[in-house]
């Protein structure tokens, strides 16, 4: 966004069922955040909605690939490029998913990806990576991550040190050989989970045209709390992402927004669960876990 020249007076349209730096970085630059709604299936940026929250204020908007797949980027894509609006989509959690054969982080203006651990393609730590067509952005992206310098002792723009750890990078190119194969397990797994487990609980529902990576396995039930016990005394861990919707959060007060704005974010983030997902993940485990699962929601 900085790269952008994204800063005060502008909006940035995005979803408030996300993890907070979805929104933090848009306050950072002195940019207000517009939330709209998800869609209940696929718990990403509900297109019906953008248009009715465009302003001539807004410059940016953030659809989310939450969960591990992409949001309908191509219709996304038109009516920004229509209201001249940048399109950065967060694919922290969907890297390596597809849509009509694009791939997440390669469909719109910016593509955002995070390589925290947890995610489909980790580290060992913090990192992340910025992709781009624009020759114009990419250049302003690069001399932001490193002081604003364009060369050595050379600075044209108040930047910082948002650069990668070469031990991180070194991690990732061992890698990436084998994130494909990785990609297609967890494929494998996120199917098997679904299949078996559609009839007692709500499972992801995956959009027309796109693959998901699963960077969360995440279920519905109407009573998380006690499903996630249970599968502690099992020794089966669970996660939720998220338990509060970003408008929840007290640092969004100011924003004006009260609980009820969002109704499908709001009843997904009392719903959700998300269970064990990595492509190291063995048939006999999965197995435990679905048992679990059925034993408890059944």
């Amino acid at each position: 966004m900085r790269a952008l020249d994204i800063g005060a007076g502008d909006e940035v349209i995005t979803v408030p069922f996300t993890w907070i730096s979805t929104a933090e970085a848009v306050q950072l630059v002195g940019a207000t955040p517009v939330f709209i709604d998800i869609d209940p299936q696929t718990y990403n940026f509900d297109v019906s909605l953008f248009e009715a929250a465009i302003t001539d204020r807004t410059k940016a908007v953030i659809p989310v690939s939450l969960f591990g797949q992409m949001p309908d980027l191509t219709a996304i894509n038109a009516i920004a490029k229509e209201r001249g609006i940048t399109v950065i989509e967060d694919g922290a959690q969907s890297f390596g998913a597809t849509q009509n054969g694009v791939k997440s982080c390669g469909g719109s203006d910016v593509g955002s990806t995070s390589f925290f651990p947890a995610k489909p393609f980790g580290c060992y730590g913090d990192g992340g990576a910025l992709f781009t067509d624009s020759d114009d952005t990419a250049a302003a992206m690069r001399s932001i991550r490193s002081h604003g310098g364009e060369k050595r002792h050379h600075h044209t723009r108040v930047g910082m040190n948002g650069r990668f750890d070469t031990i991180q990078a070194a991690v990732l190119l061992a890698k990436l050989p084998h994130f494909e194969e990785e990609v297609a397990r967890r494929s494998e797994l996120g199917e098997r989970y679904s299949r078996e487990l559609a009839d007692v609980c709500g499972v992801p529902g995956i959009a027309e045209g796109n693959t998901h990576v699963y960077g969360q396995y995440t279920i519905r039930v109407a009573d998380r709390d006690a499903l996630g016990g249970a599968l502690k005394e099992r020794g089966i861990p669970s996660a939720v992402y998220y338990p509060k919707c970003l408008h929840e959060q007290p640092v969004y007060d100011g924003l004006g927004y009260r609980v009820g704005d969002f109704p499908v974010a709001e009843k997904a983030s009392r719903e959700v669960i998300s269970l064990p997902m990595h492509p190291f993940l063995s048939d006999d485990e999965q197995s435990e876990i679905i048992a679990a699962v059925r034993a408890v929601v059944a």
